[in-house]
């Protein structure tokens, strides 16, 4: 009994200490598995890409919800013209002297700008390829001053959190050599902007949806597309992208909940007095591999 008796805080300890050691790893294990959880932060994302009227599509919605694409299309015979090599020569080099003049500019004329090339820019970005033929794209042109302020107001009221929180140092220092912040003025001088909607779904005249396969690739297809026939008709823009602004313009122009914003460009002519960053592109040895 008494070397029971003296042992008795030994077991004791003993107990205490596998108790800690157990409760530690438990804790440790929670910890690991809230951090795998925990979503990184990248400020670069979009919030309204994940706001509260996103649409997922469910297995068990398919079959009452949705409804799939019209199998009865014709298909016609196909030709096109062809050119001789060295005109493919000639109007390849032609069209990248072209696009290599771009420039995203942020200082922008108000001088009108007819309206009929706005419509001929559009039309040729609505030529774009999309997943299944589904065309996810709704392209907004904004002409009237007062819906162009309030966008300003919309976008530089949230570029300022951006700058000053969302962003990080790294990447407000990055772009400090572009000299840009929050400050939007080409959203009021520019004669149009065009706001580039993604429809996440389409919307059938029988009120059931339909699905739009990659419809963030296929309307960024289209907006490389807009860019080159912008260039092409010698209009300027900036590519904008206003972090956090999408569910308040979609509000202000009145957009369905299925559309989601994806850019935004003021598109013009530039001021006189328009300046640039002395920037150059990569050599096609660093963007082209041929195996």
């Amino acid at each position: 009994m008494a070397l029971f008796s003296s042992l008795t805080p030994v077991f004791i300890a003993i107990i205490c200490v596998l108790i800690g050691v157990i409760l530690k790893k438990t804790n440790g294990e929670k910890e690991k598995h809230e951090t795998k959880r925990k979503p990184l932060s990248r400020p670069w994302v979009d919030e309204d890409l994940k706001d509260d009227t996103d649409h997922h599509l469910e297995e068990e919605e398919a079959d009452e919800e949705w409804q799939g694409l019209d199998e009865n299309v014709a298909h016609v015979p196909f030709f096109v013209e062809r050119y001789s090599e060295a005109e493919m020569i000639k109007r390849s080099q032609m069209f990248y002297e072209l696009l290599n003049k771009r420039r995203s500019v942020r200082f922008l004329s108000d001088e009108p700008v007819p309206r009929e090339v706005i419509d001929n820019v559009i039309r040729t970005a609505g030529t774009s390829p999309s997943g299944a033929h589904t065309e996810p794209w709704t392209f907004v042109v904004v002409q009237d001053p007062y819906l162009k302020h309030k966008i300003r107001e919309i976008v530089e009221e949230e570029e300022e959190i951006n700058y000053k929180k969302r962003m990080g140092d790294r990447w407000v220092n990055d772009l400090k050599r572009l000299r840009t912040n929050w400050i939007k003025e080409y959203l009021d001088t520019a004669p149009y902007l065009i706001l580039i909607f993604k429809q996440v779904y389409g919307q059938l005249p029988n009120g059931k949806k339909k699905t739009h396969y990659y419809n963030e690739i296929s309307v960024s297809i289209a907006c490389g597309i807009l860019l080159a026939a912008l260039q092409n008709a010698g209009l300027y823009t900036v590519t904008s992208t206003p972090l956090n602004c999408g569910p308040q313009l979609r509000v202000l122009l009145q957009r369905p909940a299925n559309e989601k914003l994806l850019l935004l460009l003021p598109v013009g002519y530039p001021k006189k007095d328009a300046t640039v960053p002395a920037l150059t592109r990569k050599p096609l040895e660093d963007i082209m591999v041929v195996m």
